[in-house]
């Protein structure tokens, strides 16, 4: 596998064509009257062509606009995984830098290759002075449990625009120093 930034005009359906995003979830962490407790929620997470599209779109942007998308590359160039960070500063001080997409496709999770892509966001958002990576992670117990073992803990600012967005996840930092 390779690992490697991406470059805009690389990024396209064609990219992600042996990607398989299915996700099937039997039990997530939930908020409730404060305390984090895990509860039964099974659903299976499966992106549709134009939940593709999006992705292509939103990745490009971030490419364009002077973020990092890192691929995780098979020998013919199709990735099975990326990762993704946003340019623009986050938080009251400007101290995080936003970890918008980190997945690896469903046959290969479990296998080392989300730990290389966590690696290469947080270095290049630390290159860029950050002091922590900030997750709006999906609240499945095993996605929970891949960032806790990162060293991800529950955010200290939450980003209203990510909750709003997306209500369930779980809001988490990565401290880069």
């Amino acid at each position: 596998m390779e690992y490697r930034l991406l470059r805009e005009e690389e990024i396209d359906r064609a990219l992600l064509c042996d990607f398989e995003r299915r996700q099937q979830v039997t039990r997530c962490w939930r908020r409730e009257e404060g305390d984090w407790v895990i509860r039964d929620d099974p659903f299976i997470d499966q992106w549709s062509e134009e939940d593709y599209a999006c992705l292509v779109r939103c990745l490009r942007r971030t490419a364009r606009t002077g973020g990092a998308v890192f691929g995780a590359l098979t020998e013919t160039g199709r990735a099975k995984g990326f990762a993704s960070v946003e340019p623009q500063p986050l938080g009251a001080r400007g101290q995080y830098r936003d970890l918008s997409c980190l997945h690896v496709s469903e046959e290969l999770r479990g296998r080392g290759m989300g730990k290389k892509l966590f690696a290469l966001a947080a270095d290049w958002a630390r290159s860029h002075g950050a002091e922590k990576l900030y997750i709006s992670a999906h609240s499945a117990v095993e996605t929970q449990a891949f960032y806790r073992a990162m060293g991800c803990v529950e955010a200290q600012e939450y980003n209203a625009d990510h909750v709003q967005k997306e209500p369930f996840d779980c809001q988490l930092e990565y401290v880069l120093t």
